[in-house]
C-alpha cells in the first residue's frame, strides 16, 4: 500500500470512528432513558440495567456503522478535495479509480466489522438478552409475593401473602382488585401455589373465598372454591418473550429453515431465508456507503464554491439506497425466486459509485467541449 493510500484509509479510520463513537452514544442514551425508568420503577438494580444495555449495543452498532462510513468518505474527501490535496495527487497521475482504492480498503474493513455483528455478535446478544427478560420477569413474580407485606403492583390490585411455609406454600392469602368502577373484587384463600405455564405465572389458591362487592347497588355475591387460578402475570405486565427469537437465530439456520425452527417462530420458510439474506446484504452497506459518498464527490472535482451541491447530491443517493432496499424487499416476499432482490440495492449502490468514477475520469462528459478555433493561414 502505498504512502497516500495509507494516509487516506488513517483519515477515514479516524473519522469513522469518531462518528461510529458519537452515533452510538446518542442511539444508547435514546434506547437508556426509557429503559431506565422501566427497570428502576420495577425495583431493578444498576448493574441489571448496564447488563440489559450493553446486551442492545451490538445492534445499535450495527445500525450505526454504514451511516459514520458514509459521514467519514463524504467528510474526508470533502476536506482533501477543499485543501486541494485530491488536485495534487491528481496532477501526478492518479485517476479516479486509483484514488478510489484506499476507500474499497476502507469499506472491506466496515463490511468485516458488519459481517462479524451481523452474523456472530447480534443473534448471540439477542438470544442472551431473551433469556435475561424471562428471568428478570420471575424475579419480579418472586418480589411480587413477598409475606407480610401488602403490595400494590398496580393502582387497581392489593396483594397480601401471611407466610411462605418451608416447601414453597403460601398461607393467608389476600387479594383485591378493582374491575370497574362500580365492581370490587376480594379473594382470600388459606393457602396457595405458584405454578409455571405456558402462559406465564398463575397463583392457585385453595380453599378460599370471592367476594365481589356491586358498588351501585351495595349487594355482594360471595362464592367460596376448592382451587382457584389467578394470573399474576398480568399484574407484573408479562414480559416473557416467545421461546425461540428470528433475531436470535444464525444466519445459517435462517437460510436453511427446518420445520421445527418454523413451528418455533411461527415464520413461513420463505420469510426465514428471506431474513437471512437481509443479514448478507446489511453486511455490505458499509462498503456501499463508504464508496457511494467518495465516488459522488469525486466527481465533482475541484471548486472554489466548494462541493455542497455533490454533498446534497451524495445524501440524495443514500436515500434512493433506502427506497431500493425497501422495494426490493417487497418484491423478493413474492416468491422465493425472487430472493436475489433483497441484494438491489447493495448492487445499485455499487453500480452507481462505478459509473460516477468513470464520468470522473472524463472531465467533459456532460459539459461541451469548447469547438477548435481555426487559425489564419499566412499567404
Amino acid at each position: 500500500m502505498g504512502k497516500f493510500d495509507r494516509y487516506l484509509l488513517s483519515q477515514l479510520l479516524v473519522l469513522f470512528g469518531f462518528f461510529s463513537l458519537i452515533l452510538v452514544l446518542i442511539y444508547w442514551i435514546n434506547r437508556a432513558v426509557s429503559l431506565f425508568d422501566r427497570l428502576i420503577a420495577d425495583g431493578q438494580s444498576a448493574w441489571v440495567f448496564l447488563e440489559l444495555t450493553s446486551l442492545s449495543l451490538p445492534g445499535i452498532i450495527r445500525i450505526v456503522l454504514p451511516l459514520s462510513a458514509f459521514v467519514a468518505a463524504v467528510y474526508v474527501t470533502n476536506r482533501m478535495a477543499s485543501e486541494s490535496e485530491l488536485t495534487v495527487v491528481q496532477a501526478t497521475g492518479y485517476s479516479p479509480f486509483r484514488l478510489a482504492r484506499p476507500v474499497v480498503y476502507f469499506g472491506l474493513i466496515v463490511a468485516i466489522l458488519m459481517s462479524i455483528l451481523t452474523h456472530i455478535l447480534v443473534p448471540l446478544s439477542t438470544e442472551r438478552l431473551i433469556l435475561r427478560q424471562a428471568e428478570i420477569s420471575q424475579n419480579m413474580t418472586a418480589r411480587l409475593l413477598t409475606p407480610g407485606e401488602f403490595l400494590t403492583p398496580n393502582p387497581d390490585v392489593t396483594f397480601y401473602i401471611g407466610d411462605v411455609s418451608p416447601n414453597g406454600e403460601m398461607l393467608d392469602i389476600f387479594i383485591s382488585e378493582s374491575s370497574s368502577e362500580t365492581q370490587r373484587t376480594t379473594y382470600t384463600a388459606s393457602r396457595a401455589y405458584l405454578v409455571r405455564t405456558d402462559n406465564g405465572p398463575q397463583l392457585v389458591m385453595v380453599e378460599g373465598l370471592t367476594q365481589t362487592l356491586n358498588v351501585e347497588t351495595n349487594r355482594l355475591l360471595t362464592t367460596s372454591f376448592e382451587d382457584f387460578a389467578y394470573d399474576i402475570g398480568g399484574l407484573i405486565g408479562d414480559v416473557t418473550p416467545q421461546s425461540t427469537s428470528v433475531n436470535g437465530l444464525s444466519t445459517w439456520a435462517l437460510l436453511n429453515p427446518t420445520p421445527e425452527i418454523m413451528e418455533s417462530t411461527n415464520q413461513s420458510a420463505l420469510a426465514l431465508k428471506l431474513r437471512g439474506h437481509d443479514r448478507i446484504a446489511q453486511s455490505t452497506l458499509g462498503f456501499v456507503a463508504s464508496l457511494l459518498g467518495f465516488s459522488a464527490l469525486i466527481v465533482g472535482g475541484f471548486s472554489r464554491f466548494g462541493l455542497w451541491r455533490y454533498i446534497v447530491f451524495a445524501v440524495g443517493l443514500v436515500i434512493l439506497l433506502k427506497v431500493l432496499e425497501s422495494v426490493g424487499t417487497n418484491i423478493a416476499r413474492g416468491g422465493e425466486a425472487l430472493w436475489p432482490f433483497v441484494y438491489l440495492a447493495g448492487i445499485s449502490g455499487a453500480a452507481i459509485s462505478v459509473a460516477l468514477l468513470y464520468i470522473a475520469t472524463r472531465p467533459y462528459f456532460f459539459k461541451r467541449r469548447p469547438k477548435a478555433v481555426p487559425s489564419e493561414v499566412a499567404i
